[in-house]
């Protein structure tokens, strides 16, 4: 390996900003913009149920914190797959570019990539789940 390979922080990095993302996207633009009732409307606008706007709000805003933190992420980023898929969808008829008229699924589908690398690399530095590991003994110790 060479001193640029650095998976570790790579991982915190892309699990900072997938976090802050998602924190974004839940308290700011579901929250505060659209507000929560709003967004179910939207969602019942698209064909789904309501209900699910709740369900996809709290998924975005506890994934976004654990990212952040470093606890679940292999699960989180799991978890958040279907729900950016989801967005990906809605936004399809809008086309690709996320600066058209209602947003294209190319943001959406990237920010899908990202927690599917997320998947892969998993916690990385500074992780809280790092703290709270136990320690396996090593081959030596047995």
């Amino acid at each position: 390996m060479n001193s640029y390979y650095q998976p570790a922080y790579a991982s915190l990095v892309l699990r900072v900003t997938l976090g802050t993302v998602m924190i974004a996207h839940s308290l700011y633009l579901k929250l505060l913009v659209f507000t929560l009732p709003g967004t179910a409307e939207f969602f019942a606008s698209l064909g789904l149920p309501s209900g699910l706007a709740y369900l996809v709000f709290s998924i975005e805003l506890v994934g976004g914190i654990g990212l952040i933190l470093g606890v679940g992420t292999r699960m989180i980023s799991i978890a958040l797959i279907p729900v950016l898929l989801g967005a990906s969808w809605a936004h399809f008829g809008s086309g690709w570019l996320f600066s058209n008229a209602g947003g294209g699924w190319e943001y959406p589908l990237v920010l899908t990539v990202m927690a599917g690398v997320q998947f892969l690399l998993g916690d990385g530095a500074f992780a809280i789940s790092n703290c709270v590991k136990e320690k396996k003994p090593a081959l030596a110790d047995h």
